[in-house]
């Protein structure tokens, strides 16, 4: 059998294309005989007899941040979540209750999308047209008992970024708000989001930065799930874009579960993050030209 190589050195079109057509030909038969091989020796000595090349990608090539947590259990990491801003959350002593806001005259596409976080976060309160200051909302929100407010803005009548917020000390993070899609465009009923707590998942935050910012997500929801609402939220990190994704579990049988999506989905790109309330120093700021010279280094 020619080359791939040989066949295009042939000057005469027909007889290259029968001959490329007998190579495709003998290419098929033999992954055909592969395949079939495979099968008979997995059915025979189980999956493990037959070696598999490890699958490439840009995850698995990653570099080694130097902030990078190889243990959650570092005494250090310990001692500093320990005496966060958070830490009355996660020693079970604050319930999380969150104001949503957005800016003024939104429109229906943002009014919608506000409604439906509404019934994904529990014990969270819509407030419309807060024209007033992050600062003065969250003095005004914390007296009222709020622990958290989200602040959804748009552009070109389609939401664009959330703001992100912890009361009284922060602190703020800023993120680029993209694929938003509604339970409408999901074909999905957002009746059938139920308000019981969910269950938080918090997928591939390996640096202290993707600690952080996982610590002020999953302090949004309640710390004890409802698991008989069979309810998860997954803030799922890849390549520092966090995809959410809103999932309802369903039990076929004794051995069989699957997800049902029930929406709304989008994707957080994280821009900026601040120690206070609007105020204080950044702790982080996203600088493409200077942060993006490696494919392969991300900061979550």
């Amino acid at each position: 059998m020619k080359s791939i190589e040989e066949i295009n050195h042939i000057k005469n079109k027909e007889n290259r294309r029968k001959l490329y057509k007998k190579y495709l030909r003998i290419k098929r038969r033999e992954r055909r005989k592969a395949e079939f091989l495979k099968r008979k020796v997995v059915a025979e000595q189980g999956p493990d007899a037959w070696p598999t090349k490890p699958v490439r990608s840009i995850e698995g090539e990653r570099e080694d941040e130097e902030t990078a947590v190889h243990d959650a259990q570092e005494e250090e990491i310990v001692i500093e979540e320990a005496i966060d801003t958070y830490k009355e959350y996660y020693q079970k002593e604050a319930k999380p209750k969150v104001l949503l806001a957005c800016t003024s005259r939104p429109h229906s596409r943002t009014i919608t999308f506000l409604k439906e976080l509404k019934r994904v976060i529990p014990n969270s309160y819509v407030k419309w047209k807060a024209n007033a200051k992050i600062k003065q909302l969250g003095i005004a929100a914390h007296l009222r008992g709020f622990t958290d407010i989200i602040v959804i803005n748009e552009d070109n009548k389609k939401p664009n970024s959330l703001l992100l917020t912890h009361l009284p000390e922060g602190p703020t993070a800023y993120f680029r708000l993209s694929g938003v899609k509604v339970c409408k465009e999901l074909r999905k009923d957002p009746n059938d989001i139920m308000k019981m707590r969910p269950e938080v998942l918090l997928n591939h935050f390996t640096t202290r930065l993707g600690r952080q910012v996982s610590r002020m997500l999953g302090a949004v929801f309640h710390y004890s799930p409802n698991f008989k609402g069979r309810r998860v939220c997954t803030f799922h990190n890849q390549r520092d874009f966090i995809f959410f994704r809103n999932h309802l579990y369903q039990f076929r049988s004794e051995e069989k579960v699957g997800l049902r999506e029930l929406g709304p989905r989008f994707t957080l790109k994280l821009m900026w993050l601040q120690e206070g309330v609007m105020e204080g120093d950044y702790e982080w700021v996203y600088k493409p030209r200077e942060q993006e010279t490696s494919r392969t280094r991300f900061v979550l």
